[in-house]
């Protein structure tokens, strides 16, 4: 019984922490594609293993608790922009008459846009809650069992951005259409620019994308 007591009394915080780390439950191994793809959106990987492993500390935890609100902070700044400007695009006429954003197609995609920032703003504000009130031992119990709360914390971190991305290329495909149906040579001229500069982009983070998953898998 002395020697038990002594063992626990001089234990360091890290050994204590590593012999309290439990391994990844098997309901989270098990996960089908659409799962690994929400988890390479929202943690980088494809696999639950290395973020279990950060909520095995109370340190760990703080630091993924403080980079998703800083995340949410973000989503909730850049839908508020998109949500302010495409009201003002919607609501107004173009004071120009070479790029006219009121014809159907245009004012249709700043109109969802405006839905979309709406949308973003809302589950941010919800996903923002849950961080910051939630605890690392509600959230492993919550996750052991799998199924909807686990699809439920990935969707929390994905879905603001997912919904603000939209809102955003909703909003650029809008003032595209707009430039390359204007009068004006120039207009349009600026207008492939910013497609070829759009598409580019794009593709870099695809591949970019697809690399990292191909690689981390």
């Amino acid at each position: 019984m002395t020697s038990f007591y002594s063992t626990e009394l001089y234990m360091t915080p890290d050994k204590r922490a590593l012999a309290e780390e439990q391994p990844l439950p098997e309901t989270l191994h098990r996960t089908s594609l659409l799962t690994r793809v929400l988890c390479f959106l929202a943690l980088g990987r494809p696999n639950f293993e290395d973020h279990w492993k950060l909520l095995q500390s109370e340190q760990a935890f703080e630091t993924v608790r403080s980079r998703s609100c800083s995340i949410v902070s973000s989503v909730i700044t850049t839908a508020s922009v998109l949500l302010a400007t495409s009201c003002v695009f919607v609501s107004t006429d173009s004071p120009v008459a070479y790029f006219d954003y009121t014809s159907p197609a245009p004012h249709c995609l700043l109109f969802i846009s405006l839905m979309l920032s709406m949308i973003a703003m809302l589950t941010s504000g919800s996903s923002m809650i849950r961080w910051l009130h939630t605890d690392r031992q509600w959230t492993q119990e919550q996750l052991q069992p799998g199924g909807y709360f686990f699809l439920s914390y990935l969707l929390s971190i994905v879905m603001p951005i997912f919904f603000v991305t939209w809102s955003l290329h909703c909003f650029i495909f809008a003032m595209m259409i707009a430039g390359f149906c204007s009068q004006s040579t120039i207009c349009r001229v600026i207008t492939v620019i910013w497609l070829f500069t759009y598409v580019v982009n794009i593709g870099t983070i695809l591949m970019e994308s697809m690399w990292k998953y191909a690689m981390s898998r």
